[in-house]
This record gives structure tokens, sequence and C-alpha cells, in this order.
């Protein structure tokens, strides 16, 4: 696996380098936007990208890779020293895997690095394959397992019968895990488009999804202020 990363720091793209090596995979670094541009992208299974740089900034060059076909499918971690809940959502918006947080922790860095290429490598297998017949997609917490192709789940060997938007909310927590998602980032990716509804609904569908999945309903929390995130490791 191919990973570049870009950060107008050359000891932050060092580290990464050394980092990601040691994890077995094969790391090039560009010290600018502009810089990145020059090489074959297409070829890059992960770009870690930082937000603040020179003339094109991270958020500039990832709408410029998800708005070309050969690279829109390229799994982006954004990594800047920008806070605040505005710039995790802008960051989502453009079509960005993830977000991280400097000062960088390695550890957190690999964690994530993994997580995303577990995710990309899941919606990968969930599209159509050549003969027309999508390929199995599953998504696994301890004893929940959802199917992504049946939309089924079961919980401790147990199925679960859940609305649409009980399951999409259930397998939107289990993809992006350990991060925390406002209500109306909640609204924006589970809920129709054409339909209005209130942040309060958000809350009552949280509340009954936690019934539903019994003693994992736990692992969804609340961050007071700041919405709701699904903790644990989930494998596929």
């Amino acid at each position: 696996m191919k990973i570049l990363v870009v950060d107008d720091e050359l000891d932050i793209c060092e580290i990464l380098q050394y980092n990601l090596e040691t994890e077995g995979f094969e790391v090039a670094t560009a010290c600018s936007a502009e810089e990145a541009l020059e090489l074959p992208l297409q070829d890059y299974g992960l770009i870690l990208l930082d937000v603040m740089m020179g003339e094109m900034s991270g958020f500039q060059m990832a709408r410029r890779l998800k708005g070309n076909a050969a690279t829109a499918h390229i799994p982006i971690i954004f990594i800047t020293a920008l806070d605040g809940e505005d710039n995790l959502v802008k960051g989502l918006n453009i079509g960005a895997d993830d977000y991280i947080a400097k000062p960088l922790s390695m550890k957190e860095v690999k964690a994530r690095v993994r997580a995303v290429l577990r995710r990309t490598a899941l919606s990968q297998q969930a599209a159509p394959a050549a003969n027309g017949k999508p390929a199995d997609a599953r998504i696994v917490y301890e004893g929940i397992a959802l199917d992504l192709n049946a939309k089924t789940a079961t919980c401790d060997g147990q199925e679960l019968v859940f609305t649409k938007l009980e399951f999409e909310l259930l397998s939107f927590f289990l993809q992006h895990p350990n991060r925390v998602f406002s209500r109306e980032d909640l609204l924006r990716y589970c809920w129709p488009q054409d339909v209005m509804v209130l942040d309060r609904t958000v809350d009552v569908n949280i509340t009954r999804l936690r019934k539903k999945i019994g003693r994992y309903g736990k692992q969804i929390k609340t961050r007071v202020g700041y919405g709701y995130c699904f903790e644990g490791i989930v494998s596929t």
C-alpha cells in the first residue's frame, strides 16, 4: 500500500514517513499541495493531507482530487492544527475520511490509518462485482453483525428488527467508530434530504437504537455539547 503525506512542515513529513514505514507501508512525501499534484496520485491508496499550507490549502487540494474521476476514490485524512466542529464538518463535506488534530499522536495516526483503509476496502467490496452480483459486505463489533448488502443485523446471534433509519444510523456509527458527530451531521448523513426533522428527532432515534442493541447500547456515547459517537474497535 502506497501512502502520500502532504505537509509543509518537513519534520512532520519525516516523522509520519518513518512511523508508517515501520507499519509496512510505502510512503512518499510532498511539502506543498502544488508539489503533490505533480505526482501520479492515482497510484496512492491513501493521502494524509495538511490543511494550512502556502498557496493552495489542503481543503483546496482535496476538492481537486474529489472532482477528478481518476483520484476521487482515494481516501483522505486531514492533519491540521485547526480545531472546532466547523472545520471537521467542512472536511467531511469535501469528502475526507477522517480528521486528526495536531499535535500528533503516532499511535492515533496508525490506528486511524488502519481504520480508514479497512472502511475503504469494505466500501469497495460492497460495490457491484464484474458479474453484476454484489460482494459480501459485513461490519462486526463483538456480538453485533451488519450485512450491508442484505440490510440485516444480528445481536448475539438474534436477528434485530430495525427501521431503515435505525439500520442507517447503526451502520454509519460502525463505519466511523470513535468519532463524534453532531445532531446536524447525523441528520445530513442518515436522514433523507427531503424530510424536515428537528434535532430532538435524533435524540429519540438514538434512544431507540440503544435499546434495540441491548448491552451494546452503552457504546453509543453522548458527548455533551458535541453529539454522539460509537466507541469500540470495529472489524470487517
